[in-house]
Formats: structure tokens, sequence, C-alpha cells
């Protein structure tokens, strides 16, 4: 077991886009969408030790430790390994939003995963760790994985696919939404048309593929139950194309070069959170992690 302390960034996602093909038997729903890391996240701090308990330091989440996605990750983590004895101290330094659709939650889930399974030396692939990340949610195997992709299914199919170097102005508006509200509101629009991998890649992402291939289903519904979303949108628009991000409520839009993201920035109402990222085909998470194995 590796007792040094190990520091992580869990990364933000954009969906730069996101479409609702039809709803399945099992009652999810089919999607296609594009995941865009970004170079900015919440930052977890991972000790571990053989006490055989997993204590969380998470401040200003007002959530019981047991139903962290941080700590049932760790759980997860160790019951796969059949090891009780393992344990760990996790503390969080928060930048993320929670129902911000960037990810938070589910991408401090899947930094849990990598951190401890170095630190526990359970050895795990990623394929396994992915799979253990999907039980604990849609969006988790993504940065399990730690490359931005096309996403179809519910999300669990990954292709690594790079985007262009841009940057991102976030925007969240004071409000939170739930995703399973969304998901079951009779007005959701569930009859989009499938895209291909392959018409993706003849586009390369490039800065003019968003007129063809942007879009988010859930924006003119979220944004009719939240009209602070559409302000928010509105507002974001004078500076180029916004749009919504995952269920919510977080709206982006995409700068050439860093300086005009900052400007915008610089610019956002008192009544707006804001931040600006740059857009990254590889997890800091995955870098940090590779450097730290090559120095022990």
């Amino acid at each position: 077991m590796n007792t040094q302390p190990l520091i992580l960034t869990a990364p933000a996602k954009l969906n730069l886009m996101l479409r609702i093909l039809g709803r399945r038997a099992d009652g999810y729903h089919e999607l296609q969408t594009i995941f865009q890391l970004l170079d900015y996240g919440d930052t977890l701090t991972f000790r571990a030790n053989t006490s055989g308990e997993i204590q969380l330091d998470c401040p200003g989440v007002d959530l019981p430790a047991q139903d962290n996605l941080i700590f049932r990750a760790a759980c997860l983590l160790r019951q796969q390994a059949g090891k009780p004895a393992l344990g760990a101290t996790i503390s969080v330094s928060k930048v993320l939003p929670a129902g911000g659709g960037i990810g938070g939650g589910s991408s401090d889930a899947a930094t849990t995963l990598l951190g401890l399974n170095h630190l526990w030396q359970c050895d795990f692939d990623l394929d396994t760790l992915a799979e253990l990340g999907r039980q604990l949610g849609a969006d988790v195997p993504v940065f399990v994985r730690g490359h931005s992709a096309f996403a179809e299914g519910v999300g669990e199919k990954l292709t690594p696919i790079p985007t262009p170097p841009r940057w991102y102005l976030v925007v969240k508006p004071d409000c939170h939404i739930s995703t399973a509200a969304l998901f079951s509101d009779s007005r959701l629009t569930r009859d989009s048309a499938a895209i291909t991998l392959a018409a993706l890649r003849d586009r390369r992402l490039d800065t003019h593929w968003p007129g063809e291939y942007a879009g988010n289903d859930f924006q003119p519904l979220v944004e009719n139950l939240y009209p602070e979303v559409r302000k928010a949108r509105e507002w974001l628009s004078q500076f180029g194309t916004a749009q919504l991000t995952g269920t919510g409520a977080c709206v982006f839009a995409g700068f050439e070069p860093e300086a005009s993201a900052r400007n915008a920035l610089e610019q956002l109402p008192e009544n707006l959170a804001g931040f600006v990222a740059k857009g990254v085909n590889e997890s800091p998470a995955h870098k940090q992690l590779a450097k730290f194995a090559a120095t022990v």
C-alpha cells in the first residue's frame, strides 16, 4: 500500500452536443453526446491506511457521507477488492457547483476510483473501474477513462475523439436542476435523429461544426422551467454561440483565444457565477496520476 498523499484534479465536463434519440424498454433513454473535458475542477487529496475506515472531509457539501458519491465510490472499490481492512482519508476542495450539468459529483467519484485503485494497489484496469463507475452514475465512466469522447447508449459507449483547442466560459445561474425530474417530464423531446461518428470525424470537430451538430435537447425544457437559465444563456450569447450543458443549470460558450473568454468573464453580471477553462483531450487526473506513479 502506498501511504503517500495523492492529489488529483476531478475535472469538469461540457456536453458540446446532447441528443435524446428515444426511451428504451427499461425506462432509460438512448443518448448521443460529446463530452469535452476541461482543465478545471475539484481537488481531491487521498491518504491510504489500514484502519478499515473511510473518512471524508468535504466542506460546503450538505450531504451525509454515505450518500456522497466519493464515499460510495471508495466503498464500492474496497468491496470489489475484497479487502475490508483498506482505509483512507479523503479531503475535497470543491469549486464545481452541484446541479450544474458539468459532472462535479461524477468526476469526484471517478477520481476516487482512480486514486484509491493506485494507493490501495488494487491493480484494476480501466475497464473494471469504468464498470464500477457505471454503477454509480451514467457520467462516471467518461471521467474514469479520462478522454474527451463521443458517447452513445445511456452514455456508457465511449469513443475517444479529439476536440479542437478552445477556451470556454461557463456560467452558472442561481438554481439547482433535478435530472430525474427532467427525464420524466412529458414535454421532453425524445425523437432526435442520430448522427454518426464518421460524420463528426469528417468535420474534425473544427470551429464550424457547431452550426450543424451543436445543441442540447434538454435546453428548451430547462429554459421553460427555469427562466434564469434562459437569461444567463441570452447574456452569454452576445459573445458567441451559447448553450446548456448536460441537464443544466450551467451554460457555456467557446472562445479563441483565451483573452476573449477572460474579457467576457470580467463583464459577468453580479447575479451569475462563472469560470474560464481550457478544453483538453486528456483528463488532468490521468496526467497527475501518471506523474505520481513515476516518482514513487
